[in-house]
């Protein structure tokens, strides 16, 4: 059976930064409402919305305070109701993002559970302290310890992120009532389904035991597939079954034996899943730590992922979100913006999954810099710099450096749509600095020139969605120990297509691999003009990509 959610491709939209309607200098959904011509004209046909529910921002949105209702800086429900609409007006689908790991503290539930006599003590997880120690030693993913103390109640609230974000006990069954309730409003408003954030951290290991002491997530290996996750998540999948929707879950330290648990479309709990496996070939588990870009670990995780899920579960692919730095400025070459941005696009959408574009992906945006940590507003950044300067005792250049190349902000700045002031993007004063780049790169110059990254995935776009091969292809990857190139086939129903990507700027001789006459197909989706052949290979010029089509 031919699902429909693959063959999807998705575009995320961070409200905040999309476009702003009104002036404020945030976007918001009038802003969306301005910009469905352009997404319409791009080919995607589903949005993934980051979370516009009320929120005191100190996660920007993923600290929510009213699950069913929209941030007042975005709009309200009536206005998202005719996003929605004008949407499923143009066949775009729409996801929310589902965030219930934790809440706000500023939630209703959350200040009424600072009542030990109230039902809502039990929607969080509250507990004594050890003597004046918090009740075990686990640490936050974002900052200090993992433990809050209450000096009205005595006790500590736990939050595996942010202090403002108090995690919901899911081992109360009217929590999971709560979330089934929330995931019909929006399904019942017509929405199609959610993205759910940080998912396979909901069950916490009973007694909440002591960590491995670690100096970043202690404790994480009591929480991250705790016991009955499975249990909770088909709950959970029994109120989505009900409706035509899809389901993309969100899990840090991710595998796909592990993912198979999830998303095996024998016994699925979730459609889709996004790791992060294939994103970490700059870095050390978090984006912070960084080492050399090793392009054959990006391969094994991509190859990995394709050949384990292959015919049992699918894939979902990306290359850029909310919580990483530009991919350009990552994995391809600010020197080659152009060259290597359509190299990178096809390079991942080509292989078998449905594929997800963050906002300014598609027109190449870079990351920007700023003159001091000061002006950064990524709570995570922060406290990775104090991390690495104070406990691990690097030297502040390195920190600094660190923290501007890996900071979530990167890809946080405001979209550029023009090169009037501030990008086009408001005509107020922009919530976070513009970047200084926006006159060279923005989404007009880009639709106005042919040879654009923002035509190629528009070309690139209406290829995957109109070629099975392209879909449900099956894939192999060749010449797996080049340091420089990425190669490998789809194979479906007599049709074949090879994907080349030169990951250098180098000149790199090139030869089919065995069973390819690269004669005999069509080149496609290249990002040079002269697709010359010479003895069944070519000489790649820097990051070139080529497609050939065998049909």
């Amino acid at each position: 059976m031919k699902d429909w959610y693959k063959e999807l491709v998705v575009y995320q939209i961070w409200p905040r930064s999309f476009c702003d309607g009104n002036g404020d200098g945030i976007g918001d959904l009038e802003g969306v409402l301005s910009k469905m011509d352009y997404l319409e004209e791009l080919g995607i046909n589903c949005i993934w919305f980051s979370p516009l529910y009320p929120s005191p921002n100190a996660d920007f949105g993923y600290d929510i305070a009213d699950y069913r209702n929209i941030h007042k800086e975005y709009g309200d429900l009536d206005l998202f109701k005719k996003v929605l609409d004008e949407a499923h007006k143009r066949g775009i689908k729409v996801i929310m993002d589902l965030v219930v790991n934790h809440t706000s503290d500023e939630h209703q539930w959350f200040i009424d559970s600072q009542d030990k006599n109230s039902p809502y003590h039990d929607y969080y997880i509250w507990r004594k302290g050890k003597g004046k120690r918090p009740p075990n030693n686990w640490l936050s993913c974002f900052e200090g310890g993992a433990w809050e103390y209450s000096k009205k109640l005595d006790e500590y609230y736990l939050h595996v992120f942010a202090k403002k974000q108090p995690d919901l006990n899911h081992d109360n069954p009217k929590v999971r009532e709560e979330v089934k309730d929330i995931m019909k409003f929006w399904l019942d408003m017509g929405v199609d389904g959610f993205r759910e954030d940080v998912i396979t951290f909901i069950s916490k290991r009973k007694g909440l035991p002591n960590g491995f002491p670690i100096p970043a997530a202690c404790g994480i290996e009591h929480y991250m597939d705790g016991p009955n996750i499975h249990k909770y998540l088909q709950e959970y999948r029994e109120v989505t079954d009900q409706y035509d929707c899809f389901t993309v879950g969100e899990a840090p330290m991710m595998t796909p034996s592990n993912a198979l648990k999830y998303i095996d479309e024998s016994h699925k709990e979730l459609d889709l899943m996004f790791h992060f496996q294939h994103i970490e070939a700059d870095c050390f588990m978090v984006d912070y730590i960084q080492t050399k870009f090793d392009l054959r670990k990006m391969k094994r995780a991509f190859s990995s992922w394709q050949e384990k899920l292959n015919g049992r579960a699918w894939n979902t692919l990306y290359i850029e979100n909310h919580d990483h730095p530009r991919i350009i400025s990552r994995y391809g070459s600010e020197k080659y913006r152009t060259e290597s941005g359509k190299m990178l696009a096809n390079m991942y959408m080509l292989q078998q999954g449905t594929p997800f574009i963050y906002q300014g992906q598609e027109i190449g945006m870079l990351n920007t810099k700023l003159d001091s940590l000061d002006e950064y507003v990524d709570c995570f950044v922060k406290n990775n710099y104090n991390v690495a300067r104070n406990k691990v005792h690097l030297r502040e250049e390195k920190c600094w450096d660190w923290a501007v190349k890996s900071t979530r902000d990167n890809s946080r700045t405001p979209v550029q749509w023009d090169d009037s002031e501030n990008a086009g993007f408001t005509t107020g004063t922009p919530w976070f600095p513009v970047n200084v780049n926006y006159p060279e790169i923005n989404a007009k110059k880009e639709m106005e020139n042919p040879n654009s990254i923002f035509n190629h995935y528009k070309k690139l776009i209406k290829f995957k969605k109109e070629n099975d091969v392209a879909i449900y292809g099956d894939y192999k990857e060749h010449y797996k120990n080049s340091s420089k190139l990425y190669v490998y086939e789809r194979n479906y129903k007599g049709k074949r297509l090879l994907v080349i990507n030169s990951f250098t700027e180098d000149n790199v001789a090139f030869e089919a691999p065995k069973g390819f006459d690269l004669t005999k197909g069509k080149a496609i989706l290249c990002n040079y003009d002269n697709t010359t052949v010479q003895g069944n290979g070519f000489k790649t010029r820097p990051y070139e990509t080529r497609v050939y089509l065998f049909e």
